[in-house]
């Protein structure tokens, strides 16, 4: 009975801990600034993960090159039984029985032999080449890795300002609602009392009905907004994720930061550097086609023992090991390959020519996309000023049209239009500080601007 007792308590304490633990995951809250952000998708975003693991991968494979041409050693152990020997005819001439055949088996019934092999590389030219073409590959590695940084970056800022905007966007609907349903109300009376037209009442029906569908949509958007920043970053996307900097004072931030007269400097950006590894990458492999038609030489040491007998007792003391060994070396010689080798070489040319065009496709294109995102932030930079005074005037006319309303000198339907023209104001304002933030971080990621502050 007491044994019961004891298990129930241990049960009960152990899925409550469990339970407890759960919980306290599950409601794990995050809050970040965007720099704080950015500095955890470096760490955590499943992107950054793999590419970081290709670094692994490709330092692995230098190592695994080099191994190559270092002492390979390699051991043997071989067992063979023979339960049935073969039998090989004799004339009888040999024991005194002329005219007849005697059947004699050779061999023993149990053999055993263990050696090691060692192998030298001494001269290879293709191994020279792979030794530049790995140390190629980790540097081309480690500028994707970098790549993908930048394009992290770009995505955790766009994911943490599409929140902000639709975040904005909920509270402006909601304010926008309140004033309308308040308008509604007011009306509404006037109209009870017989001093409003019905279509009066039914106008701002159509504006109380409209904003609640805009701020239903708003909700769900935000809630898509979360869970892309979430995946952006490398959290579950039911993480809750708590953002500290507000959408206007980033806009403000970026405008501000933006230098103009900064140089941009091509042979430092990612992508140039991309293009280059693929052009050294081809050139090796032209070398690499090349360097076979070199002679290879290697040397090679084999050391062992053998044992036989009609009992498996090779492990005792005393049994008899006859050892051997060998000393060579082998060379080789690539004498014809019916054009072979040298039509290997000649697409290897041609690739590294392909390499050399897409290199310089690749710097005029860095050009074009530095240009363009150059001219992209100023656009934004001013519709964000032209966005801020619209706004400032769309509600100056959209109080004064209310003001007008509820002193009868204004319709519903001037109002209506107002408060639309209000409306479309702010969600460009809104919209025009999420672009001013996008296009500041594609301009910082072309040009390579340092990942940390």
């Amino acid at each position: 009975m007491n044994f019961k007792k004891h298990f129930l308590l241990i049960f009960i304490l152990l899925t409550t801990l469990t339970f407890g633990q759960e919980t306290q995951e599950k409601s794990e809250v995050y809050k970040m600034t965007l720099q704080e952000a950015i500095d955890f998708a470096m760490d955590s975003a499943y992107a950054n993960i793999n590419a970081q693991q290709d670094v692994a991968i490709a330092i692995k494979k230098k190592w695994e090159t080099t191994a190559d041409g270092l002492p390979q050693i390699n051991g043997q152990v071989n067992y063979e039984n023979n339960p049935k020997l073969s039998v090989t005819p004799l004339p009888g001439e040999l024991i005194g029985e002329p005219g007849t055949t005697v059947p004699v088996s050779f061999g023993n019934k149990h053999n055993m032999n263990a050696s090691a092999r060692l192998d030298q590389l001494i001269f290879d030219g293709s191994y020279i080449v792979a030794l530049q073409a790995a140390k190629t590959f980790l540097e081309y590695s480690a500028n994707n890795k970098l790549k993908t940084e930048y394009e992290v970056r770009t995505n955790v800022i766009t994911a943490y300002g599409n929140v902000l905007l639709s975040k904005n966007s909920i509270d402006i609907t909601e304010n926008n609602l309140d004033n309308a349903e308040n308008n509604l109300d007011e009306t509404q009376k006037i109209f009870e009392n017989g001093l409003a037209e019905e279509e009066e009442v039914e106008q701002l029906k159509i504006t109380t009905q409209q904003l609640k569908s805009q701020l239903n949509n708003a909700k769900r958007m935000h809630e898509i907004a979360k869970e892309s920043l979430n995946m952006v970053l490398g959290l579950p996307v039911e993480a809750e994720v708590i953002l500290l900097d507000e959408l206007e004072i980033l806009a403000t931030q970026n405008i501000l930061e933006t230098d103009a007269s900064e140089d941009f400097k091509l042979e430092e950006t990612v992508d140039f550097k991309i293009a280059k590894n693929l052009v050294e990458q081809r050139d090796l492999e032209f070398k690499l086609e090349k360097s076979k038609a070199l002679p290879t030489l290697s040397a090679f040491v084999n050391y062992g023992a053998t044992s036989f007998g009609d009992e498996f007792n090779f492990f005792e003391s005393g049994k008899d090991w006859y050892e051997f060994s060998t000393i060579g070396v082998s060379l080789s010689v690539p004498i014809f390959s019916s054009f072979q080798r040298h039509s290997r070489t000649q697409q290897a040319k041609m690739e590294l020519e392909k390499a050399e065009v897409q290199k310089e496709q690749a710097i005029n294109e860095i050009k074009r996309t530095y240009n363009a995102a150059k001219s992209e932030m100023t656009y934004a930079t001013e519709n964000f000023e032209i966005s801020k005074d619209n706004l400032n005037l769309a509600e100056r006319i959209s109080h004064k049209n209310e003001i007008k309303f509820k002193e009868g000198l204004a319709s519903s339907f001037e109002l209506r239009q107002a408060q639309v023209q209000l409306y479309q104001a702010q969600n460009e304002y809104l919209q025009s500080m999420l672009n001013v933030i996008n296009a500041k971080a594609e301009l910082e990621k072309i040009k390579n601007k340092p990942l940390q502050n």
